[in-house]
């Protein structure tokens, strides 16, 4: 089954060696190459500038085999993210985004091959941004034989009013099949309110899981009748966390395709009641944990993942 990973591709500038180092990155690239790597059929929706970052990111995707058919190329500069990285190797971004490739995406977007999942992964393009309210509009509009898959990857500079972020997040959940969702992006959007509460709530609005990330402690599947699936992380040495969270959206996109489950929403619900999904958070989290132990979002292929649960 072919999975279209839709949103922004860029340019991430991390810190190398006292300077900075271009790198292709943005989660919905990452997403696309990460599945790729893992053997999954994949594509990538998204502009792409004739710039030489763009060619750059174009060069990437196409060395990984992902199909760029619904890509639009446009004059825009390639969009550009400033990584920070912590002392402990945590990562953190700014964006130069106003005019760029990636904020002029814009409905109607290209129409899904037959059967395609649809994972949307938002980041310096937010639900308040013109082209995050593109990406929303094609969640909405994909129905019939798709799973809709959904990261909202929260990044504070692209969200002004969380009060109202907030609840169209929520309209935007209910929508959606599978919802990966960090810990910390929901300590952005509800302050006030446990984590778990927030991802049960999500999950009973109607994805058939809601996969709630917890960097080195491992993620938590809450399951649409209020189940827990837990799964403990991998302890690696760090090299940086830029990329993890993407690495993991592919694992776990690839441990249900890889047995069928994202063909319709009733192989996805079969996952969940079946132990599928348990043994795919596994995956992600390898995959997650590898990444880690690289420099930048380089995530891991098919054949070092085997290599590393052997």
């Amino acid at each position: 089954m072919t999975v279209i990973a839709a949103g922004e591709a860029l340019i991430d500038l991390a810190p190398h060696g006292g300077e900075l180092r271009p790198l292709p990155g943005g989660s919905p690239f990452n997403v696309a190459v990460g599945l790729a790597r893992l053997g999954v059929d994949t594509g990538y929706l998204g502009r792409l500038s004739c710039d030489g970052f763009g060619q750059r990111l174009r060069d990437g995707l196409s060395a990984e085999g992902v199909y760029l058919g619904l890509t639009t190329t446009t004059d825009d500069p390639t969009t550009l993210a400033v990584v920070h990285l912590d002392d402990r190797r945590q990562a953190s971004y700014a964006f130069y985004l106003d005019g760029t490739s990636a904020a002029g995406l814009r409905a109607p977007l290209p129409a899904l091959p037959d059967g395609a999942t649809l994972h949307v992964s938002l980041g310096a393009i937010g639900l308040e941004h013109p082209a995050g309210q593109a990406l929303a509009d094609l969640v909405l509009a994909t129905v019939g034989d798709h799973v809709r898959t959904l990261d909202p990857n929260l990044r504070p500079s692209a969200v002004t009013d969380p009060d109202a972020y907030a609840r169209r997040m929520a309209s935007l959940v209910a929508a959606c099949d599978l919802v990966k969702v960090s810990d910390e992006d929901l300590r952005l959007l509800y302050p006030d309110r446990e984590v778990m509460e927030t991802a049960a709530d999500w999950a009973a609005s109607g994805p058939a899981a809601v996969v709630l990330t917890r960097g080195a402690e491992g993620a938590v599947a809450i399951t649409s009748d209020g189940h827990h699936l837990d799964v403990a992380g991998r302890e690696v040495t760090v090299v940086d966390t830029v990329g993890a969270g993407d690495a993991f959206m592919s694992g776990l996109l690839a441990g249900l395709d890889v047995r069928g489950h994202l063909d319709d929403r009733a192989s996805l619900d079969a996952a969940v009641t079946g132990g599928a999904l348990e043994q795919a958070l596994e995956h992600a989290v390898l995959v997650a944990a590898l990444t880690c132990t690289r420099e930048g979002a380089n995530p891991p292929t098919d054949g070092e993942v085997t290599d590393a649960a052997s």
